[in-house]
């Protein structure tokens, strides 16, 4: 480890150059406006001793609902982390966008590194952070969730292969006729064997964090998995390693079980949500496909994507990218036709050009008889999120040509591709404006219940009646509509609401909540039929003093979730014991 301490100390400094802006005071317009919002709501969960954090108490008009249900959590933990010990939200909320960039430089060298070497791997990881599409990502869209997702591409994909990697390298004790040698053999086998346990555990904790960060990315991402996969254990049978496949499938297993709190209700509870809503009208992928000529050189701004060819964004994989990429895959059919050799990996050359190409031309109109088959996919909303997987796979080939120069050619080339690098693309790295904003601006009540909420409102309930301007927004959550009485003793946590009514006549009683079945409500101790209204939860309560619960309780898909990820927690403390006491 020692001695990637000095390329990582490299990249962070390099890398400070892409995150810059967010050392300064105030805070920059984008287009997902809500992420401070959205740390804040996660902080007050967690304050109020819910977990895992399902449901969020004043976004969604001030109605709450349970957006870390369907919505990219992980991003948002590490955020309400930073304010549990001191941080104010929008300080939170940098430092939580700041981990996201530099994770994505450090796990793209340590993955390009096994295939490159050190000075590749320091190419790779700079073109991977400083990739056009990453800086869209951060200061345009602020799409914070799908950034995340980016940095841990590299994590799952280095698990895989250190899997593969340690099953070929195994060697078996019976194959050796010798005592000596069979013990030498049985203990390096052991220590084999140790090494791949670690490196699924890596494996599924990479991919836990992309689902857990961002599942729309997860869903593009699997397919090239499991091509990988495929391939790995294609390789490893024909060298006689067929135990790969199953160590490769608990790594997904694993990965599946940690996330499972999140996505196993996330897919079955998602029809109370309106979230068809978003692959509809302006989002239809149909309107969202790049001209080819956008990919090479298309305009930078920071509007939004148009049907054609004239985006107020851009969609560009990076001149330098594709050049360097056109490079490695030149030299590498050069060293095969001609030297008779391989440029270092060249099935992970071939594997990325198979996924950049795949990549390009699901971005392209061409490929739209794919999205129109393929149901899921109308989800993605925009081709062009596809740029996240040709910014991974450009990446990785840009340090190919690094393999078979020597130390001091590759340095000198290396600090010279840098240089242009940080030339050309670090002025992407710079948001539009930035406002001289404090944290409260965007933790008032008028931001939540308002400023934030109409920004994203997709997983409010089904034919909410959702709140249209500022002056409609009520910040009443408990109101009596019919007969005469009053709410004392009010106590509102995000997840229980408790409060006694004095009803002078017999009452009907609004709860200013998005109604979700998750939702029960007792009065004095014994339950009571309510009614979901497109306002919120409904109820009616006769003549006298009552005392009222409103609580979240966990549905049976949601405790199946909770159940399955912590079967994975186990299996993650378990693997980390053994690994620490075997060494």
């Amino acid at each position: 480890m020692k001695r990637h301490i000095l390329p990582l100390i490299f990249l962070i400094i390099a890398t400070y150059w892409t995150i810059k802006p967010l050392f300064a005071q105030g805070y920059f317009t984008m287009h997902d406006d809500t992420q401070v919002a959205r740390v804040y709501e996660m902080w007050v969960a967690l304050r109020d001793g819910m977990l895992p954090v399902r449901l969020v108490p004043d976004l969604g008009y001030g109605y709450g609902y349970p957006i870390f249900n369907f919505y990219a959590p992980l991003a948002y933990y590490i955020g309400a982390f930073f304010m549990f010990i001191g941080f104010n939200a929008l300080s939170a909320t940098k430092i939580m966008m700041t981990i996201g960039v530099l994770l994505s430089g450090v796990f793209m060298y340590l993955l390009a590194r096994e295939f490159w070497g050190e000075i590749g791997g320091v190419i790779s990881s700079l073109f991977y952070v400083f990739a056009p599409y990453h800086a869209v990502q951060i200061y345009i869209r602020g799409d914070v969730a799908e950034f995340w997702a980016y940095a841990f591409i590299p994590l799952l994909f280095l698990g895989i292969y250190k899997i593969f990697r340690c099953s070929i390298a195994s060697i078996e004790s019976k194959t050796f006729q010798n005592s000596k040698l069979k013990t030498q053999s049985s203990k390096l086998q052991l220590k084999t064997k140790n090494e791949i346990w670690i490196w699924v555990l890596v494996a599924g904790i990479g991919y836990a964090a992309i689902i857990l960060s961002h599942n729309l990315t997860a869903m593009m991402v699997t397919p090239f998995l499991i091509v990988a996969i495929l391939l790995n254990c294609y390789i490893a049978i024909k060298n006689k390693k067929p135990y790969a496949i199953s160590y490769m499938l608990y790594a997904l297993i694993f990965g599946l079980l940690l996330s499972a709190f999140y996505w196993f209700p996330a897919i079955l509870e998602m029809q109370y949500t309106n979230v068809v809503s978003q692959i509809e009208g302006g989002a239809d992928f149909r309107n969202h496909f790049v001209c080819f000529e956008q990919l090479w050189d298309s305009h930078w701004g920071f509007g939004g994507s148009a049907p054609g060819c004239i985006d107020g964004l851009s969609f560009k994989i990076g001149k330098l990218h594709i050049l360097l990429t056109v490079l490695t895959i030149g030299l590498s059919i050069y060293l095969k036709l001609f030297r008779k050799k391989n440029i270092g990996s060249s099935g992970i050359i071939w594997f990325a050009v198979a996924g950049l190409s795949i990549s390009a031309i699901l971005m392209l109109e061409i490929s739209r008889s794919v999205w129109e088959s393929v149901y899921f996919m109308a989800y993605f909303q925009y081709p062009w999120r596809f740029l996240l997987l040709t910014s991974f796979f450009t990446s990785i080939l840009s340090g190919g040509l690094w393999i078979n120069l020597k130390e001091k050619k590759a340095v000198t080339f290396g600090v010279i591709i840098i240089f242009i690098l940080l030339v050309f693309n670090v002025k992407l790295f710079s948001p539009q404006t930035i406002l001289p904003n404090d944290s409260s601006v965007y933790t008032s009540r008028q931001a939540l219940f308002w400023t934030a909420s109409k920004i994203s409102d997709e997983y409010m309930p089904k034919g909410f009646e959702k709140t249209k301007t500022p002056e409609d927004v009520i910040y009443e959550k408990i109101v009596i509509i019919a007969g005469t009485g009053k709410v004392i003793d009010l106590v509102e946590k995000t997840q229980k609401i408790t409060f006694s009514v004095d009803a002078l006549t017999d009452v009907n009683v609004l709860l200013r909540i998005a109604p979700f079945p998750a939702w029960e409500v007792t009065v004095d101790g014994g339950g009571i039929k309510a009614w979901n209204k497109n306002n919120g939860i409904e109820f009616s309560l006769p003549h006298g003093k009552h005392t009222v619960s409103v609580e979240y309780k966990a549905t049976t898909v949601e405790e199946f979730g909770n159940l399955l990820s912590l079967i994975g927690i186990s299996l993650l403390v378990v693997g980390i014991i053994n690994a620490k006491r075997k060494e």
